[in-house]
């Protein structure tokens, strides 16, 4: 689908993952990650990849920026977020850490994946993070 296509609000939470790419701080990878994630009482967050000369200690945009943006904010629920790049070949979905990271809040959140040419691609968490460790797996029964 293309960004002409979808809905205002969706839009909006594109437009507010590009703005913060361009403030990217990445100059080992030279790779620009931006996200924004929509609350479902409307507000958005949005945070960019920052990178460290130590690798451990870089952040990705998504868990470690927009999403712990929003929970300092008070929202630990999630409906949609927004994730662009500069790669033009092929859709780019959030690394593993940060899917275990969004699991934490569900797994039904809806990613939308958005390439330069504003192609966009929607998933649903749950379905490319099977078998998430979530917080319902701390309550099951022990030996």
């Amino acid at each position: 689908m293309h960004y002409k296509d979808l809905d205002s609000t969706i839009q909006k939470l594109i437009d507010l993952a590009l703005e913060v790419k361009d403030k990217a701080y990445c100059p080992y990878s030279n790779f620009r990650v931006g996200c924004a994630v929509l609350c479902p009482d409307g507000s958005m967050f949005s945070g960019c990849n920052v990178e460290n000369a130590s690798y451990g200690l870089s952040m990705c945009a998504e868990q470690r920026v927009a999403v712990m943006k929003a929970v300092s904010e008070g929202h630990q629920k999630f409906k949609a977020t927004a994730i662009v790049c500069d790669i033009k070949g092929s859709f780019k979905a959030s690394c593993g850490a940060c899917r275990q990271f969004y699991s934490e809040f569900g797994l039904d959140l809806e990613m939308y994946l958005v390439k330069p040419d504003m192609t966009v691609k929607k998933v649903i968490l749950g379905d490319i993070f099977s078998m998430a460790f979530t917080p319902d797996a701390l309550m099951e029964e022990r030996i």
